[in-house]
């Protein structure tokens, strides 16, 4: 709620529902589990929540990042994997969020998912755009700001940009919360090179990515056009 540029977004009116229960209804649709909670430091959402038949729990306000609030949901939700939805992607797609939790529900071995897209030229050089670089076998390499790899020759393979969706073991997401900050993390200001620099994989499954996330009302405004043209 207490977003600086978007004081009270994810209880932002559209089309007649808060944006927390654009976000409820994707995850309910894609069927991977009968288990949603939302978690949020804010009693004023944990209310509306309940209001519209969310399970929703109320977590630290002192959390660096949403990972560190999903460890503590972690704690006292015992389960297999996790899966992090940001609240302010009400145009989330279920494939999506599909893409992010398969590898880890058919591979015991990945400790950590999250889902890539093609970037577009224009975000190219868009530094709030994420950029990945994976290996061969798809488990990410590195994560930047800035476009990676630098194209000193023709690239062969397109630019990647990073969806900030996870999946993550009980382990993996329990042991992130309890490490410090680490260099990479700091430099870039991306929680996730946290688990690279800590030997932890993440393998990248290609997705599409929402049509616009909200971050300013003007962005909230847009998502409304898209909501009612997807409507009819």
């Amino acid at each position: 709620m207490g977003s600086t540029r978007f004081p009270g977004k994810p209880l932002c009116d559209l089309l007649g529902k808060p944006m927390i229960q654009w976000v409820f209804e994707a995850a309910v649709r894609s069927e991977l589990t009968d288990r949603i909670i939302v978690a949020t430091p804010d009693q004023e959402i944990i209310d509306v929540c309940r209001g519209f038949g969310a399970e929703a729990m109320l977590t630290s306000p002192d959390h660096p990042s949403g990972t560190d609030r999903i460890a503590e949901v972690a704690r006292q939700v015992p389960a297999d994997v996790y899966l992090n939805i940001q609240g302010d992607e009400p145009l989330v797609e279920t494939s999506d969020i599909l893409a992010c939790a398969m590898p880890l529900v058919e591979d015991s071995s990945i400790q950590m998912g999250s889902i890539m897209a093609d970037c577009p030229e224009h975000e190219e050089d868009n530094h709030a755009v994420v950029k990945v670089v994976t290996d061969l076998d798809g488990f990410a390499l590195y994560f930047s700001r800035h476009a990676v790899p630098f194209p000193r020759h023709a690239r062969v393979a397109p630019l990647r940009k990073h969806i900030g969706m996870y999946a993550y073991r009980y382990e993996a997401v329990t042991a992130f919360s309890g490490w410090s900050q680490s260099p990479l993390e700091i430099a870039e200001s991306l929680e996730q090179l946290r688990f690279l620099e800590h030997g932890v994989r993440i393998k990248m499954s290609v997705g599409q990515g929402s049509a616009l996330a909200v971050d300013t009302p003007e962005q909230a405004e847009a998502v409304r056009r898209l909501l009612a043209a997807k409507q009819g």
